[in-house]
């Protein structure tokens, strides 16, 4: 399998905090990751280093993920360029139809996955793995499973417990 610190990741979302996060999860993960708010930055990024994965929302200002994914397979250097959509408008009429387009014209070697936000680091991180063919695992060296369960445990935890925790925590430092 294809390993993680070798391969680029191209983060394409108009959020900051959204790109901030996808960006998080894949450094974590062992990846080399570019971003870009929208499509004109992406396609300048993609000219100056072409990236092993693409992540891409779906509407965004200047140029939508739309219309950079239609670009994308039009150019024979980047038709080949795996997509994975992100999108929060995959059941709404700003990018229902645009991502149903997509996903069901035969003729372009769409993506084969799309992730409907919000969505979590570790999903993220393994549809990435995924379509690169890079194994993923729950084992004890997948820090992002970890973190995303403590986080999970910590929801609901009394503010007496989580001393306790940091308490435990400082002390391992």
């Amino acid at each position: 399998m294809a390993d993680a610190i070798a391969k680029t990741i191209l983060v394409v979302d108009d959020e900051p905090d959204v790109r901030t996060y996808f960006e998080t999860a894949l450094t974590d993960a062992g990846f080399n990751v570019i971003a870009a708010s929208d499509g004109e930055q992406a396609l300048e990024a993609i000219r100056t280093k072409k990236p092993d994965l693409i992540s891409l929302d779906l509407v965004m200002p200047r140029k939508s993920g739309v219309r950079l994914f239609h670009e994308l397979r039009r150019n024979r250097e980047w038709a080949s360029i795996p997509v994975l959509i992100v999108t929060a408008h995959a059941r709404d009429e700003m990018g229902g139809s645009d991502l149903e387009s997509i996903l069901k014209d035969s003729s372009m070697s769409g993506p084969g996955v799309y992730l409907e936000k919000p969505v979590t680091a570790v999903t993220y991180v393994r549809s990435v793995k995924k379509i690169l063919g890079i194994e993923s695992g729950e084992d004890e060296n997948d820090t992002l499973f970890y973190k995303e369960k403590l986080a999970e445990k910590l929801k609901n935890t009394d503010p007496a417990t989580l001393k306790k925790l940091l308490d435990i925590l400082d002390k391992k430092e």
